[in-house]
């Protein structure tokens, strides 16, 4: 497979992986959880930090060691700016994992209080989360412009007015993915809901002796 072919499968497989971390993470939460409360969430942010040490820690080192794909020591710079701006991006990487084991816990509370579903609130998480990703990824490449040896360098560039129709689209696609859900609960609560018995239809009550 070609290189115009191949960049198109790592994007999907990018895709599948994040578009199913919120629920899997959700679920994995739940069986690690005894009861109530937030440690089951933290095992199971214990368990993404594993993950993350096998494939970011312990496959690089192994793939430096044997040459694996051609990656070698001696092309890599080990410089400041690199290893600072790389190792942020780990940290980001962690904390949205971490916010979206918070975000399900304090939805699923929310939705207790106010006396509803639990899983009410909890749907609103992956299309918002996905969907401002985006569109903040824009902001921040329209103002910061690094170069080089130098990652200061803010010069705001304006972007093209498609921007605000794709953010706007962005918001339309969220409403429209939380308002199928509605519309999926609602059409499942009328299916299984008993149906109404008339007078003409009720059996008529034994005389009392």
């Amino acid at each position: 497979m070609s290189d115009k072919q191949l960049w198109l499968v790592y994007v999907a497989l990018a895709g599948l992986a994040w578009g199913t971390y919120v629920p899997i993470i959700f679920y994995g939460g739940n069986e690690l959880s005894a009861r109530p409360g937030p440690s089951g969430r933290f095992m199971a942010i214990l368990c993404v930090g594993g993950a993350y040490f096998v494939i970011g820690v312990l496959l690089p080192l192994l793939m430096f060691a044997t040459g694996w794909l051609g990656v070698k020591r001696a092309d890599v710079n080990l410089g400041s700016s690199g290893l600072t701006f790389a190792s942020l991006a780990g940290v980001a990487g962690a904390v949205g994992a971490i916010c979206v084991i918070f975000a399900t816990t304090a939805a699923m509370s929310a939705a207790r209080q106010a006396g509803l579903p639990r899983d009410t609130y909890k749907v609103f998480i992956a299309p918002l989360i996905f969907g401002m990703a985006p569109v903040i990824n824009v902001v921040v490449s329209m103002f910061w412009h690094p170069e080089a040896g130098d990652p200061w360098i803010f010069k705001p560039k304006w972007p093209h007015p498609l921007l605000w129709v794709g953010i706007v689209l962005v918001g339309v696609g969220a409403a429209l993915v939380l308002y199928s859900k509605e519309l999926a609960e609602a059409s499942e609560h009328k299916s299984s809901a008993p149906p109404a018995v008339s007078a003409k239809e009720k059996p008529p009550t034994e005389a009392a002796p």
